[in-house]
């Protein structure tokens, strides 16, 4: 995994050297090698291991996903803000299995740092809301859980939204 400045400097470099290609004649080197550059581009936006990650998520190993998340050493240095919200979101999600008080740490600084998609942040606020309804904060989950609500515009987490909701009418 490389720096986020770095993989910019990379494509840089190679979008010069395309340039000089295009000045020598060789278009066809030069056009290829524009679309070269673009992966790394895109990988300044997306990280690799932020997406292999998520691959993992998606096939419900935790394990392998808390691997994936530990290459990265210093989130603030290797990813831009949203990714670094992704990798709280997921260390989150993880941590929501094991130790409560560290997922909310988790997902209250993914939320602080921004997610993209807003069915990521309804999920995050849901989990929120579950974490702050067992330590007995009524008032916190209901606020939570009306955010998701207006978050979850696909009505994805509907169901999940409608049973917290009975759950908390009998706290």
């Amino acid at each position: 995994m490389f720096n986020k400045n770095i993989k910019l400097v990379i494509a840089g470099l190679i979008i010069a050297y395309a340039i000089y290609q295009f000045v020598e004649g060789n278009i066809g080197n030069g056009i290829f090698l524009i679309l070269f550059s673009f992966i790394f581009i895109f990988l300044y936006f997306r990280n690799e291991i932020i997406l292999l990650a998520f691959l993992r998520m998606r096939k419900q190993d935790l394990e392998g996903t808390k691997k994936w998340l530990d290459k990265i050493k210093n989130p603030e240095s290797a990813l831009i803000t949203k990714q670094q919200g992704y990798f709280n979101y997921l260390h989150g999600i993880i941590l929501s299995q094991k130790n409560l008080t560290q997922a909310e740490k988790f997902f209250k600084k993914a939320l602080k740092l921004g997610l993209t998609m807003d069915y990521d942040t309804a999920m995050a606020k849901l989990s929120l809301a579950g974490i702050a309804m067992q330590k007995r904060r009524k008032r916190e989950a209901t606020m939570l859980l009306n955010e998701a609500k207006k978050l979850d515009k696909s009505n994805m987490l509907t169901d999940q939204i409608k049973m917290m909701q009975q759950q908390m009418k009998k706290i």
